[in-house]
């Protein structure tokens, strides 16, 4: 079955050519198009897609507000939210994914790194680009608003603490797989148990509680 995707940016040139990439995908479909965020709310409640692609900044209701709406920590039933921007430092990011984004892209990552995305997102994964997500991650925990980390309810064995930070380095399971010498399967039992510990929903809330309590740094 194709994924099913909505795609919101303000600049049209920018949300028709995301849109053909996507569609271009064999497995991907885009179902929907905003050009603002209320409009992005409004279509992704009633269309129900499997991904949202959102650009940061729209006008009336932007990315952020946007993605907390329809992805934030007291939405019941959250959709799986990529925002997408033009800076790859840029404190908007950060709050998106505070926000309840699955992860980010810049606007020139290319058609695979797109696809990869919608696909990680459409699964329940987050993909985390260690070029640049690392880097936000690391400056804005310094330096962006943010509450004291909660505690781990229990704490984390040595591996989880390995895990945590390839997590937050951008690594895949695979490639975590692979460092490790460990099954796929056990990758994710760690990265599930990781989540139940931390009270995460996802990969990159993994990765801010890393750089939050100092597991890792730029």
């Amino acid at each position: 079955m194709s994924i099913r995707v909505l795609v919101a940016d303000d600049q049209e040139i920018v949300r028709t050519g995301l849109a053909m990439i996507l569609d271009a995908q064999p497995d991907i479909e885009v179902v929907g198009e905003a050009a603002d965020g209320r409009r992005a709310v409004e279509l992704a409640r009633r269309l129900r897609p499997d991904v949202c692609l959102f650009d940061i900044r729209m006008p009336g209701l932007d990315g952020i507000q946007a993605t907390r709406l329809l992805a934030g920590p007291d939405v019941d039933d959250p959709l799986a939210v990529v925002v997408i921007t033009t800076f790859d430092l840029d404190e908007y990011v950060y709050a998106a994914l505070r926000a309840g984004a699955r992860g980010f892209l810049l606007k020139d990552a290319g058609t695979v790194m797109l696809s990869q995305a919608v696909h990680a997102a459409a699964v329940g994964d987050a993909l985390i680009a260690p070029s640049v997500t690392a880097r936000l991650l690391g400056a804005f925990a310094d330096t962006g608003p943010t509450s004291p980390s909660l505690r781990p309810v229990e704490a984390l064995t040595d591996r989880e603490e390995q895990i945590l930070v390839t997590v937050a380095r951008g690594r895949t399971n695979v490639e975590i797989a692979d460092e490790f010498h460990i099954s796929l399967s056990t990758v994710k039992s760690h990265i599930a148990s990781l989540m139940a510990k931390l009270g995460a929903r996802n990969r990159v809330e993994i990765a801010m509680w890393a750089y939050e309590t100092r597991r890792l740094r730029g």
